[in-house]
């Protein structure tokens, strides 16, 4: 069976099902004959956290989850979903959108209900300015929530403020080997797991990225245990941090539910060593980045609008994973603008040479610019 953790005084699956890549007919919609097998062959396994949230799939993974939840025993699975921070335009809007939760997913009470994707424009001027936490501290006292937390996408200081400013049941953080000094990173963990925080761990794949390496990579990986898919390797990293008490897996496909059920029945931790040489793999895949923009936006604004640092950011991840995330399509901020003026070369402290290397990039795209 699935391993389990406590968290929050829960007894909880670590692997959790994140319920924002469902899979979907050719309209787009979700395909729920297929989700619901997906959905029950985790929950026979032992999955028990379920993982939604108001927009996923154009706002109507709720009302599927919704529909699932109707076939099990309600006190049998954790339910956690989010309040859209961008959707809140004045105080009232949150309990409203709360209750059309509920109604979505035909449930009395949700068992773990976040802040969603809290950066400080929204932890300033939404949640601080219009005083939204006391509203859900009512509602948990009411039984309508059972824990709150939020989910976190910014830097580390504004974690770090946000984790000290009140007793939090929960967060949830982007947390795996390639981003442990992004974001929250490893000092948003061990700052977390100081203050008795659980965590939820969302993107342990980082977008897939994790399992998409040259061969080369792989290989380096496959001669440690070659018996460990790159999934496996991503999961278990994470896995081996014991404040990690659930990891979210956005799962596709039948078979993406059955590899995950089996890196969990039950999970097996990295070792000391296999944590070091995962380390010296991370150092290896950062060493391959096409240039060192550091996004100090000093080169900025370009005069013909490329949005220099953007562009590198996407050639370094293709350069360290092979892929780009998202894709790469000629767009108003995009390298095929470039003129060649030179207006940015004098202002780059590392002292790149700016044109030719966004030239490279299209070449490297395989872009041909006209």
């Amino acid at each position: 069976m699935i391993t389990k953790r406590n968290f929050a005084g829960d007894d909880c699956s670590v692997l959790g099902f994140g319920c924002m890549r469902f899979p979907c007919n050719s309209d787009g919609t979700i395909n729920e004959a297929e989700t619901f097998k997906m959905l029950d062959a985790a929950y026979n396994s032992g999955v028990n956290y379920y993982d939604t949230a108001y927009p996923y799939h154009n706002g109507t993974s709720e009302l599927v989850v919704g529909k699932w939840l109707k076939k099990i025993p309600r006190d049998s699975v954790k339910i956690a979903t989010k309040l859209p921070l961008w959707a809140i335009n004045d105080r009232d809007d949150a309990p409203r959108i709360f209750n059309e939760q509920l109604n979505k997913l035909g449930v009395d009470y949700v068992d773990y209900y976040l802040l969603h994707a809290v950066g400080r424009d929204r932890w300033e001027n939404t949640v601080l300015k219009l005083d939204l936490i006391p509203i859900f501290e009512q509602l948990q006292r009411e039984g309508k929530i059972r824990h709150f937390g939020f989910s976190f996408h910014d830097n580390y200081q504004l974690f770090e403020e946000m984790l000290n400013y009140r007793k939090w049941d929960f967060c949830q953080i982007q947390y795996n080997y390639m981003d442990t000094h992004h974001q929250a990173g490893d000092r948003g963990y061990e700052l977390a797991e100081k203050l008795g925080v659980p965590l939820v761990i969302m993107e342990p794949i980082r977008g897939g990225s994790l399992v998409s390496f040259s061969d080369e990579v792989k290989e380096r990986f496959s001669a440690l245990d070659h018996n460990r898919s790159m999934a496996n390797w991503a999961l278990s990293w994470v896995g081996t941090h014991e404040n990690a008490k659930v990891i979210l897996s956005g799962m596709s496909t039948m078979e993406q539910v059955e590899e995950n059920i089996s890196t969990f029945s039950p999970i097996k931790p990295l070792s000391k060593y296999e944590m070091t040489e995962v380390s010296n793999i991370v150092k290896y895949i950062e060493s391959r980045v096409k240039n060192k923009c550091t996004k100090c936006r000093y080169c900025m604004p370009c005069p013909f609008g490329v949005n220099i640092p953007k562009n590198f950011e996407k050639w370094n991840e293709f350069g360290m994973y092979d892929k780009v995330r998202g894709g790469y399509k000629l767009d108003e901020w995009t390298a095929d603008k470039c003129r060649n003026c030179r207006a940015c070369v004098s202002k780059c402290p590392q002292e790149i040479p700016i044109p030719e290397h966004l030239a490279q990039m299209l070449i490297d795209f395989g872009i041909n610019k006209s």
